[in-house]
């Protein structure tokens, strides 16, 4: 009798992860479960739909559907929710949100790639329409058909995270200049302080009106009550946060960790024998503290995928952990970031070293050419990159590729210094700017 595996899940983390099961399990019954009626899809597109930079509909974010997962012989069973898992029995309870029937899978293996769920605070009135979520292709929707609703003029963005900044900047692209209300002193709470005051200044320049040090208090039709007064809105989005959608775990008596995402090891297998975990569900090691985190992001959600599928299916795959590495933009404005800021450095017991350059992004005499600033973050005995910010116009954000690779190596900015970076008066200068920043950098330890 062949093997059952079940998947829990059809977006990312799980879908990513049945292609290396068949390839090491080729004769598995692979059976797949998703609440919803889309598969594979990019939620991370939302903002740019809802800007009008991604033409077409919502559809235009699914990468793959369910009748293409079909036609590749999955057993994909869209609108079935996994209610319960019983871990001594090796049973999935299923739920068919259409028909009504409630059922019992049993399984062999079973891998949990439940995602994240928005965080949304218990503020009065949180659950009027008005207030909308980020996050599945239903949101993505009703906040496509809002944009284009005249009426909706007044828009409040409810956190200046990376979504946050990216649903500002699509409103701005129609037209709307919404409200950003943020609890910390600054945008991008990842970035070291004057990082993130930069970022609030190219905020404020496009328009948008950046309410820092404010917190939400309550929703009243057409009204959000902040502790800085009440703001006129018709449309609210929130952009908090995701936690991790671990609960289905926890009641099958699941080991969870960090912000209770569930534990697994690096080989993505949880505290129970033959049941797996990847994704925004799951908690993460950060290669430079070592410790705990749940950092949601889709490049880890098919990474992990790819180590557990590979494993379910009888390999020998491990993750090695990660950097919380982000790509985003406000407005004309690059940022990225990877590894720990100043702060996560200290806390974590090393002797910080921080520096910060401008350079040109180019050669200063060709066309295109703009400053790009980069704040390196080192342990100052060993000279160990722990973490990069960069902020600048065109082609700078990506460059922070390098610091990443730097950091997973465990590269000193010595050893970065002397990098063979390429040069070409169209894309860098003489010295590449990560290059100048480990140049002023080592001056200073």
């Amino acid at each position: 009798m062949a093997e059952r595996i079940i998947i829990i899940g059809g977006d990312a983390a799980g879908m990513a992860a049945v292609s290396q099961i068949r390839k090491g399990a080729p004769d598995a019954e692979i059976i797949a479960l998703e609440k919803g009626t889309q598969t594979s899809y990019a939620a991370c597109g939302i903002p740019f739909l809802v800007g009008g930079e991604v033409e077409g509909g919502i559809e235009q974010l699914v990468a793959r559907s369910p009748e293409q997962h079909r036609a590749k012989g999955l057993d994909l069973r869209t609108r079935h929710e996994a209610t319960a898992i019983d871990t001594t029995a090796r049973t999935v309870e299923v739920h068919d949100l259409d028909g009504g029937e409630r059922f019992t899978l049993e399984f062999d293996q079973l891998l949990i790639g439940t995602g994240g769920t928005p965080i949304r605070p218990p503020f009065p009135g949180i659950d009027l329409p008005f207030v909308q979520g980020v996050h599945g292709l239903d949101t993505g929707a009703r906040l496509l058909e809002a944009v284009e609703d005249e009426s909706i003029q007044n828009i409040v963005i409810v956190g200046a995270g990376y979504i946050g900044i990216e649903m500002a900047e699509a409103f701005l692209h129609r037209g709307r200049a919404p409200t950003v209300v943020e609890m910390a002193p600054q945008p991008l709470t990842l970035l070291d302080p004057e990082m993130g005051a930069r970022i609030a200044e190219t905020m404020t320049a496009h328009g948008l009106d950046l309410r820092t040090e404010t917190a939400v208090e309550a929703f009243e039709p057409g009204v959000v009550h902040t502790s800085g007064g009440p703001i006129p809105a018709d449309l609210v989005v929130l952009g908090i946060g995701l936690g991790p959608n671990s609960q289905l775990a926890a009641d099958a008596g699941l080991d969870l960790g960090a912000r209770d995402a569930i534990v697994v090891d690096d080989r993505m297998h949880t505290s129970v024998e033959g049941i797996w975990a990847a994704g925004d569900c799951v908690e993460s090691t950060h290669l430079v503290t070592g410790q705990k985190v749940h950092i949601a992001l889709g490049t880890y959600a098919n990474k992990q995928a790819r180590i557990a599928g590979i494993n379910i299916g009888g390999g020998d795959a491990h993750m090695p952990g990660v950097l919380g590495t982000a790509i985003t933009k406000a407005c004309d404005t690059e940022i990225a970031l990877t590894g720990v800021n100043s702060a996560q450095a200290a806390a974590a017991g090393f002797d910080v070293l921080t520096h910060t350059i401008t350079s040109p992004t180019r050669a200063h005499y060709y066309p295109g050419v703009s400053d790009m600033i980069v704040r390196l973050v080192v342990d100052r005995p060993t000279g160990r990159l722990l973490g990069a910010q960069i902020i600048g116009g065109d082609d700078a954000a990506k460059r922070i590729d390098t610091c990443v690779t730097a950091i997973t190596a465990g590269m000193t900015i010595e050893q970065i210094l002397e990098l063979d970076l390429a040069y070409a008066p169209p894309f860098s200068p003489v010295w590449d700017p990560i290059a100048v920043a480990a140049r002023e950098t080592v001056k200073r330890r």
